[in-house]
């Protein structure tokens, strides 16, 4: 046999033994004394190299963890996922996440395995997990018996035996502890500094999974929230038969993906039942852009509808996305239809046909997935006898038309829409409802309501806020309604036709509003329920002098 001592400065207590048939002689130990420092080298080399590779497989294992967290989409799931993750990477037992909740100054842990409901609650000092928690140092314990922070009364409860454990604080992207991640009973030997660089490694892309599934949990718990609010908004209150039949429609439509025309007078609800139409369907989690088409000038209409690139005219000085774009996958709701410009016609029919957007400007076509809902107040069918409407474009619109009746043909609705809206406005101005008399009651079903519904809901939200008594009276609508005077009548001439009398009526009704506004156009379109923009093409349409 031939023994010799390796360097014991790099591994001590290594020899390396020869055994050999023939005898050792003086040359062969003079040839070993020269290998050894060689072989020592190599020895320690390959040590380093195998340390290496362990951390090497370790990172890959903690970024292959990382990645998978960031997919995780609620907060349950993802602690669950991040106990699994680390015990099998530190090669433990079991782990738990303890969430800090100031509020209740306790820490919360998830999953705690053998405790009723899988929660744990504990004071937030308490313990080596309250300790680490507090002071945001890590913690190893590899027999947590000689530790006086243990706290034996978890083990008594869910009935399982703690032998070792390794703590490290959760710190958030701003710095702030916000919990504590603990695993349990090394398997294989004790708990290592680098095992506790890994957990801690770990634990910072826990902490930013945890901050980004809350914050995801809560956008879609506010999404869901405004969706059902916008869904309660778009009921359709009334039980006439009209109203009946519409509401099945409505739910026959909305599972469909068909272009819808609806028209109806100003202020009868148009807008309502686009919405009633989107929140019914399967769109209904993805954006409703409602615009009007009479509000905006007819140089700005094409680049709010398809949005425009940087530099496409004098005022572009970014890129900006139309409202197709941003009701992607949901609905574009475009109100008066029938003001959009030729151009605009022409490039709205471009996307029902081809459902691609071209912003102004550009040319890169962007797909367009959306369901689009038109209105309008005015018959479509003579503008495109006039040559004002593209026929091509109609017959893509009218796939499916819905006609809303005007609240005087459907008087049976006005309490119930009366009640409805006065009751709404009540609870948001936080009062009791006010009561509507008999004699109240009958000066509504009297009435003609030029302004349809967006009148009789103007009239409740201004009685919500502004009577100050138990009980509304006729006096009290009197003072709203402004009642026909004198020299409000209209007399028709005789011998004219429904259109001509319409034109007739509406022109001496709008003159009658501009009298006792004293010529305050924004005044007399409140007054009717209109928008200002619509009653100034209204007066144009009707020849009124501005």
């Amino acid at each position: 046999l031939l023994f010799c001592p390796l360097e014991p400065t790099l591994l001590p207590n290594r020899l390396v033994l020869a055994p050999r048939a023939r005898p050792f002689d003086r040359a062969d130990l003079e040839a070993a004394a020269l290998l050894a420092p060689v072989l020592t080298e190599a020895l320690a080399h390959t040590h380093e190299l195998a340390a290496v590779r362990a951390r090497s497989d370790r990172l890959e294992s903690l970024l292959e963890v990382a990645r998978q967290l960031a997919v995780v989409p609620d907060t349950a799931t993802l602690l669950e996922r991040i106990a699994s993750h680390s015990t099998r990477l530190l090669g433990a037992d079991r782990a738990s996440i303890f969430l800090w909740d100031r509020a209740r100054r306790q820490v919360v842990a998830r999953p705690a395995l053998g405790v009723p409901g899988g929660e744990l609650r504990l004071a937030d000092n308490f313990g080596v997990v309250g300790d680490v928690l507090q002071t945001g140092q890590p913690a190893i314990v590899n027999d947590v018996r000689s530790d006086p922070r243990f706290g034996a009364a978890v083990d008594k409860r869910s009935g399982y035996q703690t032998r070792s454990l390794l703590c490290v604080p959760l710190v958030d992207p701003g710095g702030q502890r916000v919990g504590v991640f603990e695993v349990l009973n090394k398997v294989d030997g004790e708990f290592t500094d680098e095992d506790r660089a890994a957990l801690e490694l770990l634990g910072a892309h826990v902490a930013a999974a945890i901050e980004s599934a809350r914050e995801r949990e809560n956008l879609l718990r506010t999404n869901a929230q405004l969706t059902d609010e916008a869904r309660s908004q778009a009921r359709i209150i009334g039980l006439s038969p009209a109203i009946v039949v519409l509401r099945k429609t409505v739910e026959r439509v909305a599972a469909t993906d068909l272009p819808v025309l609806i028209q109806g007078e100003s202020g009868t609800g148009k807008e309502v039942v686009a919405r009633a139409i989107h929140y019914g369907g399967p769109r209904r989690d993805r954006p409703f852009i409602a615009v009007n088409c009479a509000a905006i000038a007819e140089t700005l209409l094409e680049s709010e509808l398809f949005g425009h690139e940087r530099g496409a005219f004098t005022d572009a000085r970014e890129m900006r996305a139309g409202k197709f774009e941003l009701a992607s996958g949901g609905t574009p709701y475009h109100h008066e239809i029938g003001d959009i410009s030729a151009g605009g016609q022409a490039k709205l029919l471009r996307v029902l046909e081809e459902k691609i957007v071209y912003r102004v400007g550009g040319s890169q076509p962007i797909p367009a997935d959306a369901r689009i809902i038109a209105a309008t107040n005015r018959n479509l069918a003579d503008a495109v006898a006039s040559g004002k409407f593209r026929q091509d474009l109609f017959f893509r619109l009218t796939v499916v038309t819905i006609d809303l009746p005007p609240l005087r043909e459907r008087q049976d609705d006005t309490l119930l829409l009366a009640d409805h809206f006065l009751e709404q406005f009540c609870r948001g101005a936080g009062r009791p409802t006010p009561r509507i008399s008999a004699e109240a009651r009958k000066r509504l079903i009297a009435h003609a309501w030029p302004g349809n519904v967006r009148e009789l809901r103007n009239l409740m939200e201004r009685l919500a806020f502004l009577h100050p008594g138990p009980t509304i009276e006729p006096d009290d609508l009197a003072f709203i309604l402004m009642p026909t005077r004198d020299g409000d009548r209209f007399d028709l001439p005789p011998n004219l036709g429904l259109a001509e009398a319409t034109d007739h009526f509406q022109r001496s009704f709008i003159d009658a509003a501009l009298a006792r506004t004293r010529g305050n156009q924004a005044e007399a379109a409140r007054l009717l329920g209109l928008h200002r923009s619509n009653l100034y093409r209204k007066m144009r349409q009707l020849g009124i002098e501005s």
